[in-house]
């Protein structure tokens, strides 16, 4: 991302790959997939390093866990086994040396305080590299959990802000007071500071306008899903826009899931098996709590976006050859989108095959060096 680069902020999502790589999901069971299709993936430490060192080894920029506390339900209870974020980066902070970290951080279930306390010593172990996904908190059942009840839409956003803020005062700031809507601070202290000099990188996916203009304000990099090209382009039109109005610049991010073979009918065949076993009770489940009645299911429009979060999270679709694979890489990127985030049902095997067939024909696009 070649404008955010000259920013001064530097690091793997600052480097001057047009198209940056993110591998999404790994802390989780199941990862991406709402599926029952057989896959040697497991959430377990060792597989995680496994697949952050093949990662690295072919160039990705980045390493994104989802944050959950608790499952979708389900014959898989999808997600329901789920590394907590901040020590699973610490623990993968200290065992690579180029990718970077990040955890996904739900702003209603942890203070700024302890977040910002947490972000700066994984940022000294990493020497530069982690960055949080901030979380507003939309699955209520999570909330339950902690004794708390979820806040109206816009109040979330309102609290994100001043959560935000305060972690970045943290970063950057010694001995100040803060008293706001939600937060109260005599005094706040945080040594070491971070690496990164503004703080780590933030990145958030608010779709709503409330959401967009969250991240106009304070992210450097917004997530969108991209259901069309042209759906997507126009997200990242108004995002750019109403970056520019605070006198910013922002990235964007999408998520994909790859289904690559050497044909694009062993790949058809591949994704759809995936479909074919998917657990759509957890499906219906992560759909409904979204706001997507379950009844509607017979409507085609609803079903395909059903299929793709049976596939990968509601991801991108790319399948095919590893040719088809980069071509619809290419098209992300001339979108506008910086950095997709990737997902495989079988991330530890595939993403070898990526690597040595995929990332080759991205750096013949111009996209990669």
């Amino acid at each position: 991302m070649e404008e955010l680069a000259e920013t001064g902020r530097s690091g793997p999502m600052f480097n001057a790959n047009r198209l940056k790589l993110g591998v999404f999901g790994t802390n989780v069971s199941n990862g991406c997939a709402v599926s029952l299709a057989p896959t040697s993936f497991e959430p377990t430490f060792e597989h995680n390093l496994e697949i952050a060192a093949k990662a690295e080894h072919y160039g990705f920029e980045a390493l994104v866990p989802v944050g959950r506390w608790k499952g979708f339900g389900g014959p898989s209870d999808f997600n329901g086994t789920c590394m907590e974020v901040y020590t699973w980066a610490a623990a993968l902070a200290a065992r690579t040396s180029e990718i970077a970290i990040f955890a996904t951080s739900h702003v209603s279930t942890i203070h700024p305080i302890v977040a910002a306390k947490q972000a700066a010593t994984i940022d000294q172990i990493s020497g530069g590299r982690f960055g949080v996904n901030v979380v507003c908190g939309w699955f209520s059942d999570e909330m339950d959990m902690f004794g708390g009840s979820q806040m109206e839409h816009d109040t979330r956003y309102r609290h994100a802000d001043e959560w935000v803020q305060i972690a970045r005062r943290l970063w950057t700031e010694q001995e100040f007071d803060h008293e706001g809507e939600f937060f109260k601070i005599k005094g706040g202290y945080l040594l070491p500071k971070p690496v990164q000099k503004s703080g780590p990188v933030l990145i958030n996916a608010g779709i709503s306008p409330a959401g967009r203009d969250f991240a106009a304000r304070h992210m450097d990099f917004s997530f969108t899903l991209v259901n069309t090209l042209e759906g997507g382009r126009e997200v990242v039109e108004d995002m750019h826009q109403r970056a520019a109005a605070y006198g910013r610049q922002i990235g964007m991010i999408a998520n994909a899931v790859v289904v690559c073979r050497e044909t694009e009918q062993e790949a058809r065949d591949a994704y759809q098996h995936i479909v074919d076993n998917g657990d759509w009770v957890a499906t219906e489940n992560i759909l409904t709590t979204f706001g997507v009645q379950s009844q509607s299911m017979d409507d085609a429009a609803a079903r395909a976006m059903a299929e793709r979060f049976v596939a990968g999270w509601g991801g991108y679709p790319l399948v095919g050859t590893p040719e088809q694979v980069a071509e619809g890489l290419a098209e992300m990127s001339k979108i506008g989108i910086d950095l997709v985030l990737l997902s495989w049902l079988d991330y530890n095997e595939e993403i070898s095959f990526f690597g040595e067939r995929v990332m080759p024909l991205l750096k013949q696009a111009g996209l990669r060096s």
